[in-house]
């Protein structure tokens, strides 16, 4: 590839990559790009935050957007933009028929960031009892999120469970899907602190993700009032971007169930605690804070979504607990037994250098890239179904928002 390429992402938030694996994975995707010399711009209808990344440091230009405004027409047309990605199938939904109507041979690339829908109906059959019964698809942010994927020239799947689902449940095409899962460089193991350097429980998991305050409400109801009894000089440790206050108001240092907000050095309050606790309920993709733990070398205890796309029973640095019961045992033996959180740690970090290694995936994406730029008349014109649902979506997104933009004049 050459310097000359020009990139477009345009993001729903500014990336905040201490705040959230979303955060971080943006950035990845960033460092992927600039690795192969393109030159790119981010662009967003959010404000920044006093966490928003500094791109400028890295070379990358920010740019203010509007929705249903035709401004964003006149960024595009200077730019010639040779591929976009959107963030998430939302974004792609209000600019993507801008795109391919100004820029049609530009590469439109979703980053699914984990399935959204998947995430939805699941929180639904969370909140009605209903986890064991079979998930009925026919659901409107399902139709939404798949029209999507249908539309965009190929799209970034981190999970290999979602990857799955796609190909086997909805038959999408494997040409029109790159699995990219969260990335981390090679554990120094080396650096890592010991069992015995280490102490206490941690959650961590910013607050506006839903999954995660309900992970902290299992702890403080169901998990810690058992566990505490037989950890009694043990706290957890609650940590977290943006909580709420009814997140803050659970807070009790007398039950050393204590809840901190942001953290401000993620690094070190890994590394100083013993073991990570994530009794995940609901949720989809994968869970950056257990990948992070690995890195680090803080073994965990988890459910089976918590671990879904990341290991297995025999693989886990730590257990996989199928009840309340089994988690609180599992983590009461990690936390005093040293060999086998020995053994749980050095199986998180073979977890990582065998299938999280930015250095692996790196090739294989620029690879990918390069072959759909080159094919991607062929791969559009070899995909009817997709250019037919393309044409249709976006004739009615397109409509509905110049509709809003006279509307707002």
């Amino acid at each position: 590839m050459t310097a000359t390429k020009k990139l477009l992402i345009i993001g729903t938030v500014w990336p905040e990559p201490n705040s959230s694996a979303a955060g971080s994975r943006m950035m990845q995707l960033i460092d992927l790009f600039l690795a192969a010399h393109w030159q790119i711009t981010f662009a967003s209808t959010a404000s920044k935050s006093n966490w928003s990344a500094d791109l400028q440091s890295l070379g990358v230009e920010s740019v203010s957007i509007a929705i249903n405004h035709s401004s964003f027409d006149e960024l595009i047309k200077q730019r010639q933009f040779e591929a976009v990605v959107f963030d998430r199938f939302t974004t792609e939904e209000k600019f993507a028929w801008r795109i391919a109507e100004l820029l049609p041979n530009a590469l439109r690339i979703l980053d699914t960031e984990d399935l959204h829908f998947l995430r939805a109906l699941r929180t639904q059959q969370w909140k009605n009892n209903t986890q064991d019964e079979a998930i009925n698809w026919q659901d409107k942010a399902c139709f939404r999120e798949m029209a999507s994927i249908y539309r965009s020239d190929c799209s970034l799947i981190i999970s290999r469970a979602e990857m799955k689902l796609l190909l086997d449940t909805f038959g999408v095409k494997p040409s029109r899907l790159c699995y990219l899962p969260l990335l981390y460089a090679k554990p120094n193991f080396e650096a890592l602190r010991k069992f015995e350097e280490r102490k206490d429980l941690l959650f961590i998991g910013n607050f506006l993700h839903e999954p995660n305050m309900q992970t902290v409400l299992e702890l403080k109801e169901k998990i810690w009032p058992q566990l505490r009894k037989d950890l009694p000089d043990v706290q957890l440790h609650i940590y977290g971007a943006y909580p709420s206050q009814k997140a803050l108001a659970l807070h009790n240092p007398k039950e050393n169930f204590l809840v901190h907000g942001r953290a401000e050095n993620v690094q070190d309050i890994i590394q100083s605690s013993r073991l990570l606790l994530a009794p995940i309920p609901f949720g989809a993709g994968l869970k950056g804070k257990l990948l992070e733990a690995m890195t680090y070398g803080l073994p965990s205890v988890t459910s089976a979504i918590g671990a879904e796309g990341i290991g297995n029973d025999e693989t886990w640095p730590g257990a996989i607990a199928k009840t309340d019961a089994n988690f609180i045992a599992a983590a009461k033996d990690l936390y005093l037994n040293e060999s086998k959180w020995k053994n749980a740690q050095l199986k998180g970090l073979n977890c990582i250098e065998t299938h999280f290694l930015f250095t692996d995936f790196k090739p294989i994406f620029l690879q990918t890239l390069d072959d759909l730029i080159e094919n991607i008349e062929t791969n559009r014109t070899q995909n009817f179904m997709e250019s037919l649902v393309q044409f249709h979506s976006f004739q009615n997104n397109k409509y509905f928002s110049k509709w809003i933009e006279e509307k707002n004049k």
